[in-house]
């Protein structure tokens, strides 16, 4: 299963009572590591930061799963990363992840998103 292939990723982080929080986010991959990429401020960095355990699967733009659900580690990446990230989602998604970006760029600055890579477990 290609997850780097897929239009969204269904990315599930865990909060402390380990309540599950899915989240449909784009996707990219390289070398075998997918990347997606979040505000800085979102509820899934905030339980990433805090553990980096996940589950990850293809999913439709609700959320929807498509099929299998697996075990994966993340990390929040540096500057230096997030703009790698960044990158990969313009190249990967064209003119709608350009837009988005930009978007993104405009309201939160540069700071104000993060870059998060993926290692299926």
């Amino acid at each position: 299963m290609d997850l780097a292939a897929g239009k969204y990723l269904l990315l599930t982080t865990f909060r402390k009572d380990g309540t599950a929080v899915p989240t449909p986010v784009w996707v990219a991959g390289r070398d075998g590591t997918l990347y997606a990429w979040s505000a800085a401020d979102a509820g899934k960095v905030k339980r990433i930061r805090r553990s980096g355990d996940v589950q990850i699967g293809p999913c439709d733009f609700r959320g929807k799963p498509t099929g299998e659900q697996i075990p994966a580690t993340a990390r929040l990446l540096d500057r230096a990363g997030s703009d790698r990230v960044r990158s990969l989602i313009a190249k990967k998604y064209g003119v709608m992840g350009r837009v988005s970006l930009l978007g993104s760029r405009l309201r939160r600055g540069r700071d104000g998103t993060i870059g998060i890579e993926i290692k299926p477990a």
